[in-house]
């Protein structure tokens, strides 16, 4: 077991919080105010990384603004939209300090709660994950939420699984085990399994958006599902195989069905639509198939030609090394 942290409230480390912005003018503001109020309250030496995701609004002025008027606050603009995950994943490499908290923008996951994920954190867990008490999220956010922590089931086991959320706070060590990534397809929670299985959560409060509306429209829900379960589990695989085997075994019985008929009535089942039925069947499931072999396939060509998960357009100070 590694060493544990000091326990709370001695335990004062550098942290660096990392927000992914997108659309988000009307919150800035009051994110900065009460993210730096938070975290103040918590440690000497800390950092706000914003990383701005080409959300097309006032956004990066405002965080250039934010940065030259106060020290602590970096910006990084991404080149274009790569999506929450990238962003973060941008963020987390440009991290100064031991501790890495990360959040949303929308303020629906108060930063005055960040002090419990450290909390949690000194007892020698290497992630911790804030999990809303109530959730304000539409029905489509939950379904995406839904898929996405059945996927991360056999990674990081079901109960931790159930309580994943953007707000999560980790030592930033545990970056190198995915330093050498290079995907457009980004989970963060994923990468972290690469690194640690020392997961715990913590119950937080979740209140409703501050301002504007969630970025993620029905179409980039349904593709970080079915990035999650391809881009990062086999098991889409595995119900080929068992969807295969399934109907190997029909065929199998409906053979023996003809066959039986056959030597009993001297004749074959009768009848078009029978065939037809049993061909259509079985066609459709080797499509089905045949298109999940397709998507893994696709998968290891995107991988082959080493595409970024993100490209910084301009920051508002020179990167540094890591502490």
């Amino acid at each position: 077991m590694p060493n544990s942290l000091p326990a709370m409230p001695d335990f004062r480390p550098a942290i660096t919080a990392i927000v992914p912005v997108y659309q988000s003018e009307e919150i800035l503001p009051e994110l900065y105010r009460r993210l730096s109020e938070a975290l103040s309250a918590l440690t000497d030496r800390y950092e706000i990384l914003l990383v701005e995701d080409c959300g097309n609004d006032q956004s990066w002025p405002l965080i250039q603004q934010l940065a030259a008027d106060h020290g602590e606050v970096r910006g990084l603009r991404m080149s274009r939209n790569y999506g929450q995950h990238n962003a973060l994943l941008c963020g987390i490499r440009q991290a100064r300090h031991e501790l890495i908290v990360t959040l949303d923008d929308d303020l629906q996951t108060p930063p005055e709660e960040i002090g419990k994920l450290l909390e949690s954190l000194s007892q020698g867990y290497d992630v911790v994950y804030g999990t809303p008490q109530k959730q304000q999220h539409g029905l489509l956010r939950d379904l995406a939420s839904r898929v996405t922590k059945l996927t991360l089931q056999g990674a990081m086991g079901a109960e931790t699984a159930r309580n994943i959320s953007a707000f999560r706070a980790f030592r930033s060590e545990l970056r190198e085990a995915f330093a050498d990534y290079r995907s457009p397809h980004v989970n963060i929670d994923v990468l972290l399994t690469w690194a640690t299985n020392r997961f715990s959560a913590v119950t937080v409060q979740h209140a409703p958006r501050l301002a504007g509306e969630s970025g993620y429209s029905m179409g980039q829900l349904i593709r970080h599902a079915l990035n999650m379960m391809t881009g990062f589990t086999t098991l889409p695989l595995r119900i080929a195989s068992a969807l295969g085997f399934v109907f190997s075994t029909f065929s199998l019985l409906v053979f023996g069905y003809v066959m039986i008929r056959y030597l009993i009535d001297g004749s074959a089942v009768p009848g078009f639509p029978f065939l037809a039925s049993i061909i259509a069947i079985f066609s459709g499931v080797q499509l089905f198939s045949i298109g999940i072999i397709g998507e893994y396939l696709a998968r290891m060509h995107s991988r082959t030609m080493e595409r970024p998960p993100y490209h910084v357009r301009e920051s508002t100070t020179p990167e540094q090394p890591h502490e």
